[in-house]
């Protein structure tokens, strides 16, 4: 039955994909291509709720093998399901939030001349999603990790007519390709090292097996002795975590990829493509766990991305941009949670355990956040600059109900989910303060977790009170036409808003998640996590004061211009992104564009020229050779003859 089950959640997908993508091709039943979408995710996502239900603590590591892959001699390589703590509740975080983003879709994407394309691309990132997830091997995890990449990049440039969307899914390919060349590296790295240290009789590409790369014989004789070459890989893996995570400095993508539909922009940011790092590292976290300085690196990264993106969310008026910088702030939480583990082996367990709790929340929320989005998009004509309308409660009530849950969740107001998950990653950064070899790092982080927290509770609410408060103003491209969403788009909501109220409450307080995380692959049981109420107590009084900053500053119309120069530079670097993508434009894309250019001009000016002239030797030979096979007799006597006169002064030469 579990074996059933576990097989279910990556092929159902794929046969919806299949048969969404024949649609497209034949141009059959285009209106209808949504169905194969909602059943194969949905019996997806049903089957991982079942598997989930089924876990037991007393078994913690199930491997299902599926088929091989490949085979020649002694290379073999098999395809099988890793099922344990870590990938049954990834994969039902991913599966159950892109199943409802899809059952919302139709009512977003209806009318639109590449729908089956859209369920097909959409299908066939869950299954790649779901591979990745469950792959019990590092060789075959990479694989679906640029499935996912490739996914991603046809549903970012899904309108590929707009010279935008195009240009928004290249930018997100080519920044990932930096990212995966250092993941790969890393593989070959720890295929290597494990070449050196595993047992005999081990195949070649079984050494990336995760029943033997991750065992604890295997870490601790690689840092024993390579650990130059662990540092490496273990650095490398990091880059790839930090290029799909989209965390500073290869953050840059991510707001880009809302050119894509409002959907894809749930799917993305919320439960899958961005959270693959995450589940990298926590993956990966029995190897990390002995390179400490590499674990220290991920939460200074994720501290610094935070701070960074809460700060640039403050000053943006484009509503989705203030929501995709949330993201990538979030991402930073979740990294900064798994960095944790720097303060030894023995944290490692709660470490993953709290960056998995605020994943989970987070998909919730903020797939949420991005549908309501979409709702006002929809509603506001495709105008979605925060300047162009407010006071939208009365035209849309239930979005505003909607909106104002994930708002609250993601701002952390007390015993919401965001809160629960939140606040357990900064009850660990402050316990790594008091008790580990790095306390001025995590003392410091602590302090930047804090201020982000409040940074969030502004901008989600003051994105709150923008959109849906004050004078009622709808743009004109809105027309007298604006209303709110239809029970079918608004219905998966709910069930998101409902998760974004009470998942944090019945995990958290409850011990629940401890219970669920007892025991992780290859790590130490979980032990009881006694944090206490200090860390609570601050936590809510830091989202209460980011509310209220939110309000005074919408009810007395702020400007940054009336806090002085310095706030208001500050602010204007905000709505320009700190200027980072200009920078990186000065330093990578137009050095590398003018080095195309001059090596383009060399080679058809020099190589084609050259190739050019090569070619036209055989054909000039071809037509001094036609001009000797005129036909004429007299000139083939006299060739037959020169020829038989060469052949005797040969032979008598000899």
């Amino acid at each position: 039955m579990e074996e059933t089950l576990a097989w279910i959640i990556p092929l159902a997908p794929l046969l919806a994909c299949i048969v969404c993508m024949a649609m497209s091709f034949a141009r059959v039943g285009n209106s209808s291509a949504h169905l194969p979408a909602w059943l194969g995710l949905g019996a997806s996502a049903v089957a991982s709720v079942m598997l989930l239900m089924r876990y037991s603590a007393d078994h913690p590591n199930a491997i299902l093998h599926g088929y091989e892959w490949l085979s020649i001699g002694s290379v073999q390589l098999a395809v099988g399901l890793q099922l344990d703590a870590l990938s049954l509740m990834q994969i039902c975080v991913v599966t159950v939030v892109a199943w409802l983003v899809v059952m919302y879709s139709p009512g977003y994407m209806r009318g639109d001349a590449g729908y089956a394309r859209y369920f097909a691309v959409f299908s066939g990132f869950v299954f790649a999603m779901a591979m990745l997830v469950l792959a019990s091997n590092l060789l075959v995890l990479y694989a679906f990790w640029e499935g996912v990449g490739l996914c991603s990049y046809l549903l970012i440039g899904y309108w590929y007519q707009r010279p935008a969307a195009a240009k928004a899914a290249t930018k997100a390919f080519l920044v990932n390709r930096i990212a995966e060349c250092g993941f790969l590296l890393g593989i070959l790295l720890l295929w290597l090292g494990v070449g050196m240290v595993a047992p005999a009789g081990t195949s070649l590409l079984g050494r990336l097996d995760y029943n033997v790369l991750l065992s604890p014989d295997i870490a601790l004789a690689l840092a024993r002795q390579h650990p130059s070459l662990l540092m490496t890989a273990n650095a490398l893996l990091l880059l790839g975590a930090i290029g799909k995570s989209a965390q500073f400095p290869l953050h840059v993508w991510l707001p880009d990829a809302m050119e894509g539909p409002t959907p894809v922009s749930a799917l993305i940011h919320a439960a899958t493509m961005v959270t693959a790092g995450v589940y990298l590292l926590c993956r990966m976290s029995p190897i990390l766990v002995t390179t400490p300085e590499v674990l220290l690196a991920a939460a200074w990264i994720g501290g610094i991305t935070a701070l960074l993106a809460a700060t640039i969310a403050l000053f943006q008026d484009d509503l989705k941009r203030v929501l995709a910088y949330s993201t990538v702030s979030q991402l930073g939480y979740m990294f900064m949670g798994v960095g944790c583990g720097a303060a030894g082996e023995h944290v490692m367990g709660l470490a993953i355990m709290a960056a998995m709790f605020h994943l989970a929340t987070h998909a919730f929320f903020k797939a949420l956040l991005f549908l309501s989005a979409g709702n006002v998009m929809h509603a506001m004509g495709d105008v979605i600059d925060m300047r162009e309308f407010r006071g939208l409660r009365r035209v849309m009530p239930w979005t505003h109900i909607l909106f104002g849950i994930g708002a609250a969740a993601l701002g952390g107001l007390p015993l919401l989910a965001g809160f629960w998950s939140k606040d357990n990653i900064l009850a660990l950064l402050a316990d790594a303060a008091k008790n580990s070899d790095y306390t001025t790092s995590f003392s410091v982080l602590l302090g930047m977790g804090l201020v982000t927290a409040f940074f969030t509770a502004v901008y989600s609410f003051r994105a709150y009170f923008r959109v849906f408060h004050g004078v009622e103003q709808i743009p004109a491209a809105a027309g007298a036409h604006a209303h709110d969403a239809s029970v079918g788009m608004l219905w998966p909501m709910a069930i998101l808003a409902i998760g974004s109220l009470g998942l944090g409450a019945a995990l958290g307080p409850t011990g629940k998640l401890e219970q669920y995380f007892h025991h992780i692959p290859y790590l130490p049981a979980v032990a009881h996590a006694a944090h206490g109420w200090s860390m609570l107590i601050i936590s809510s009084f830091v989202a209460l004061a980011g509310l209220g900053f939110a309000w005074w500053t919408i009810a007395i119309r702020l400007n940054s211009a009336a806090l002085g120069a310095p706030v208001e530079a500050i602010a204007r670097a905000g709505v320009n992104r700190f200027y980072i993508d200009e920078l990186y434009a000065a330093l990578f894309v137009r050095p590398l564009e003018g080095l195309s250019r001059m090596v383009a001009t060399w080679d058809i000016s020099l190589i084609d020229q050259m190739w050019r002239s090569l070619i036209a030797w055989p054909e000039r030979l071809g037509t001094a050779w036609r001009r000797t096979q005129a036909g004429g007799l007299s000139t083939y006597a006299a060739v037959m003859a020169i020829g038989l006169v060469v052949c005797l002064i040969i032979v008598v030469m000899q």
